[in-house]
């Protein structure tokens, strides 16, 4: 029975020894954003103040993500509709990103590119499912969060009735493309 232990504790030990946590190259790392409504859509990027992954093998095992919120663009509109619509994403009847400057996606389990994670935002917390795969040097996915779980009601057929075409829908398209720095 004790050779049988060690052998599982030496089975272990090893396979956290081939596990390596790595930084994630913030500046080719972003989420492309999506937000619709009943008239159309719109599109834009967020990027991470900071994240890291713990890899095996290249295989992502978990990890840890900030969000830097004032960071948010749009891309589908220029100059003063641009500034509008983001000014207005910021302020508290969405992210209240002067409150709340960052978002946060923690891990809680990956297995075979399915993740369960925990997503704060504005301070809320709520589980998120999504998949991951590798692409070339970039980790990949889309995650849809439901924006009412965090606050964010303003505009949601949920919420108030007689919106008609008003109406913006509470889930948020996330997709990700995420790249472990190099050594």
């Amino acid at each position: 029975m004790k050779k049988m232990l060690s052998v599982i504790g030496l089975l272990i030990v090893s396979q956290m020894a081939l596990a390596e946590t790595v930084n994630v190259d913030l500046k080719n790392s972003y989420i492309q954003w999506t937000g619709k409504k009943i008239t159309g859509e719109h599109t834009g990027k967020l990027y991470f103040k900071s994240a890291s992954l713990d890899l095996n093998k290249n295989e992502l095992k978990s990890g840890a993500f900030v969000v830097d919120l004032s960071t948010m663009t749009v891309e589908d509109l220029q100059g003063e509709d641009a500034a509008k619509l983001v000014g207005h994403m910021k302020n508290e009847d969405f992210f209240n990103v002067a409150k709340f400057p960052e978002a946060k996606l923690e891990t809680t389990k990956i297995k075979k590119g399915n993740v369960s994670a925990n997503l704060t935002i504005k301070g809320k917390t709520n589980p998120v499912k999504f998949s991951v795969k590798k692409e070339g040097d970039a980790f990949k996915g889309k995650l849809d969060f439901n924006r009412t779980k965090f606050d964010m009601v303003y505009g949601s057929g949920s919420f108030f009735k007689g919106l008609g075409d008003k109406v913006i829908h509470d889930k948020v398209e996330l997709s990700f493309h995420i790249v472990p720095e190099k050594k």
